[in-house]
């Protein structure tokens, strides 16, 4: 689905959802090749300016990559009914991610000073320091408007891994990215939407399924 029919028709749902006219909404898509900035974007990670279109968005973090083979979940829901807790929420979208991947027996883990989740690549050389090298296998970029969250998260599943060099992912140097088929994972999407749901219904509740996106 391209980027700006997608932010159009979900700043539409959220206005609707905040005035008490739509009910809470997970969108699953996918995008073709681009990059988006977030607010705190900074333009020297915009490595290559000429490779893919560049939207500026108003959701929280730096430039990402979206394309084809990774699934976008755009979730639109109302704090207002839930806990009005910015960090916990981006905290349980977090969880949603690491238990999506639990149940395909990969350990995704959370950083402290990294947003996103993150896997060890103890096969891949050590980092300067020594330590095992980390990739980030999912992206995570929101915005509240009126308490009702917007944008939300990216798993990789099986992009093409050479677009990130067009930019310095989420503006962080030292570690790289990864996929579920680079992790030796090759899984359908739908298979992955599944699980993504399975774990989504055990940090949010239940969910019903109301078709695909107009």
């Amino acid at each position: 689905m391209p980027y700006d029919q997608a932010l159009a028709a979900m700043e539409a749902e959220v206005a609707a959802i905040a005035d008490g006219r739509a009910d809470e909404l997970v969108w699953l898509l996918e995008h073709p090749p681009l990059y988006t900035a977030g607010t705190s974007a900074d333009e020297k990670d915009l490595v290559d300016k000429e490779r893919f279109p560049v939207f500026a968005t108003g959701r929280g973090g730096e430039y990402t990559y979206h394309g084809p083979g990774q699934r976008i979940a755009y979730v639109m829901l109302d704090l207002k009914r839930r806990r009005q807790d910015v960090r916990a929420y981006v905290a349980a979208l977090e969880e949603v991610v690491i238990r999506t991947l639990g149940l395909m027996n990969v350990r995704g883990e959370r950083r402290e000073d990294r947003v996103g989740v993150w896997v060890r690549r103890p096969d891949k050389p050590p980092l300067p320091d020594g330590s095992v090298t980390e990739d980030k296998i999912a992206a995570l970029g929101i915005r509240l408007r009126r308490w009702v969250s917007f944008h939300g998260l990216s798993l990789n599943v099986e992009p093409d891994l050479s677009h990130y060099g067009g930019i310095v992912p989420c503006g962080i140097s030292a570690y790289g990215v990864t996929s579920l088929a680079d992790l030796g994972l090759p899984v359908m999407m739908t298979d992955v939407d599944i699980r993504l749901r399975e774990a989504f219904e055990s940090v949010f509740g239940e969910t019903v399924n109301d078709g695909e996106a107009a």
